[in-house]
């Protein structure tokens, strides 16, 4: 009997936390208090990066930051609650739940705040580890139909990309090592080793160059420009994949809601 019970109280909080509704007041306000807090997260993880703050603004921080940590942990746990619904197929919908992206994100928005609490840390790393809470923005994935198309346009085009990375970074490695070999007898501070190098090399390809490492020798400076034209049609590569990919997307939502009734969300025949 309990089982029955929760069951259409559990699906219907699926219903408000994932399958959020324009018209219905709990999902929108469920949606809109999340986004809120997010978004004032961000501002109070900036805020709290300036020193000598007044002591109440530094304890309403800490107060805000515990109840934000008790939202989204009774959000995370909502969501796993309720993960057989949005895992339906698998068998194990829980754990799928558990290293699904956003839930991985979810959890690294909240895990900052129990770690000290689990493990001692030295204060330095301590500091680090609070600067994770400016992943929550990433929980705004969500709710922003762009961020959700971008997430979706780079999981479909990832094998394409990782090749370009991939293509990348041998590019990398071989500027690299040509220039250590190139200008390390002219300039020994500033291509010491071939690790050394690789900002060289990052700067170039990209076509940033920043001017504090650059090549004095005529070979060397023939490979840097032939390494900067290639920066220029290789960095855009992964650009144009994305940008052809999000405006697919976007068309293909389109054409998607042109078939649907506006009333009922029916596909029309």
């Amino acid at each position: 009997m309990p089982q029955k019970t929760f069951k259409p109280i559990r699906k219907r909080t699926f219903e408000i936390i994932e399958k959020s509704q324009p018209r219905n007041k709990a999902d929108m306000f469920f949606d809109y208090l999340i986004i809120s807090f997010i978004v004032l997260n961000v501002i109070a993880v900036t805020i709290s990066s300036y020193k000598d703050l007044p002591s109440n603004l530094e304890k309403f921080l800490q107060t805000f930051e515990v109840i934000s940590i008790a939202v989204f942990t009774f959000e995370y746990l909502l969501r796993l609650w309720t993960a057989k619904f949005l895992f339906k197929e698998s068998k194990h919908p829980y754990i799928s739940y558990i290293f699904s992206f956003m839930a991985i994100i979810d959890l690294l928005a909240i895990l900052p705040f129990y770690i000290p609490f689990i493990i001692p840390f030295d204060l330095r790393y301590l500091r680090m580890i609070s600067m994770m809470r400016l992943l929550r923005v990433f929980k705004l994935n969500r709710y922003n139909h762009s961020m959700h198309a971008i997430y979706k346009v780079l999981k479909k085009e990832k094998d394409i990309l990782l090749t370009t990375i991939f293509i990348t970074t041998i590019l990398l490695l071989l500027a690299s090592s040509l220039m250590y070999y190139v200008e390390n007898a002219a300039q020994p501070e500033k291509f010491p080793n071939i690790v050394a190098s690789l900002w060289w090399a990052v700067a170039t390809l990209t076509t940033v160059g920043y001017g504090d490492v650059y090549p004095v020798t005529a070979v060397g400076k023939i490979i840097s420009g032939v390494i900067a034209i290639l920066g220029i049609g290789l960095v855009a590569l992964p650009t144009g994949i994305i940008s052809s990919g999000f405006i697919t997307e976007i068309n293909n939502k389109k054409n998607v809601q042109k078939t649907k009734c506006p009333n009922c969300g029916k596909e029309l025949k």
